[in-house]
């Protein structure tokens, strides 16, 4: 492109639409690259390109577009995409949607700057997932483990506790044996100041901040900036797990309020509505962001996602769950029943799925008997809260002696597994667990745990 091109100014603002400006007759400008519109008193934003035809060129404007006008704001097209300096020193500090120091501190020292974008990963050069990682929640390890380099989202209902999940996550998430080779990104998109407050201060009194890297974006925030946060967030894991080869946990919350930014950017655009309002490109968008995890041969490092979204209305064929569940590898699902009655975290587990729990548990990785006790815990539980159903209809007094034993399980399993507060439990701890629920039911009941595991970790024969 001749340089002529990437620096000339434009002062043909023909018209502003929300956070969109309107450049008129633009040469030699590419979709995605980076413009710096001048205002009227002198100020300097900064904008990437949208859209570009012969006629038109489209800019969403980072800041926001008060202020700007159609007579004396100049734009220039610098011919960059958009990038963001990362540094191992990023570890402890908190940044705003795009990668500026939002704690007051001062601005990091680049060791590189990398395009938010990313590179496309090779599916030839992609490791398959297949080592454990510990959160810590029994609900999560036992039944929906998480592998290194996977993909698995949280879906919640407003009002939930996701964040205190996320942030319980993030502070007890660990790769067992790999010592302090561990980081974690946080996106946090269109949150409030009080739900930003509460990860601040959770991750300082933990310790858990010196090993975050925390973008945060807040409600007031332009739309725009909500757009980057997330690549920004992923372009730091990804310099942190392949050039410094940590093994970095990426939670992005909340994807709703992102999509809903899409949408708003969508309807400034003018584009065509698809599903509820939303572009109909989101699934696109969203794929472009959860593809980035993964693991890469020949790389020690990995990158792992829990994106965190809330359900409206509760409802998990809303476009953003179910674009969502399409892409990842399987859902956490909290669930609001569970939250009124104090089971905290309030994980649902019958419709939670882990694809790649298969991968990352076993001997050698978790315990030989892991398989085993999630297949007992899912199908005991589920004859449980069936049976609560029957109850509520013909009484508990109809039910044989054996059915009340699998209710009482089912009450026992919410109490005492789910249930866990800010517990940060081992894997071994959380199989404990589970055997003693065992012990509640005959052992001829327990019809999916081979009978060598019975004899040597079922509580009645250990005491024997």
């Amino acid at each position: 492109m001749p340089k002529s091109l990437v620096s000339r100014e434009y002062r043909t603002v023909h018209y502003v639409s929300g956070p969109l400006i309107f450049v008129g007759r633009p040469e030699g400008v590419s979709y995605g690259e980076i413009a710096r519109i001048r205002l009227p008193n002198g100020e300097v934003r900064t904008g990437q390109v949208l859209d570009i035809s012969r006629d038109l060129g489209v800019v969403q404007v980072y800041e926001g577009t008060s202020g700007i006008d159609d007579l004396d704001t100049a734009v220039r097209f610098t011919g960059e995409p958009p990038r963001v300096p990362v540094a191992y020193d990023m570890l402890g500090r908190i940044f705003n949607g795009t990668g500026l120091p939002r704690d007051g501190g001062p601005g990091i020292i680049p060791e590189d700057e990398v395009d938010i974008n990313g590179m496309p990963i090779n599916p030839y050069a992609r490791d398959k997932p297949s080592d454990f990682i510990q959160t810590g929640i029994s609900s999560i390890d036992a039944l929906n483990t998480l592998v290194r380099g996977q993909k698995l989202p949280i879906f919640s209902g407003s009002g939930l506790p996701a964040g205190q999940l996320a942030a319980q996550i993030a502070r007890q998430t660990k790769v067992i044996g790999e010592g302090e080779k561990f980081a974690v990104v946080f996106a946090a998109m269109g949150i409030t100041y009080k739900e930003a407050s509460y990860f601040i201060q959770d991750f300082q009194r933990t310790g858990a901040l010196e090993r975050v890297v925390f973008f945060l974006n807040l409600a007031d925030d332009p739309a725009i900036e909500r757009l980057a946060t997330p690549r920004c967030a992923l372009s730091a894991a990804e310099y942190l797990a392949y050039t410094h080869g940590l093994h970095v946990l990426v939670i992005l919350s909340d994807m709703t309020n992102y999509c809903e930014a899409l949408r708003e950017i969508s309807t400034a655009r003018e584009e065509v509505p698809g599903r509820r309002g939303y572009p109909g490109y989101m699934y696109t968008d969203l794929a472009s962001l959860y593809e980035r995890a993964g693991r890469i041969k020949g790389k020690k490092g990995s990158i792992t996602q829990i994106p965190i979204l809330t359900m409206p209305d509760d409802d998990i064929t809303h476009p953003v769950p179910d674009l969502t569940g399409y892409i990842t590898e399987g859902q956490i699902v909290l669930s609001r029943d569970l939250f009124r009655r104090g089971v905290q975290p309030p994980i649902d587990v019958l419709p939670c799925l882990s694809r790649l729990m298969n991968m990352g548990i076993g001997p050698g990785k978790t315990r030989e008997d892991h398989r085993n006790v999630a297949d007992q815990l899912y199908a005991s539980y589920a004859y449980g809260r069936d049976l609560r159903k029957l109850v509520a209809i013909v009484g508990e007094e109809a039910l044989t002696e054996l059915d009340k034993k699998y209710l009482e399980f089912a009450d026992a399993f919410e109490q005492r597994f789910v249930t866990q507060g800010g517990e940060d439990r081992s894997i071994e701890r959380t199989l404990e667990i589970g055997w003693e629920l065992f012990s509640m039911l005959p052992e001829h009941e327990l019809k999916r745990v081979r009978r060598e595991y019975i004899s040597k970790y079922h509580p009645h024969h250990r005491e024997e």
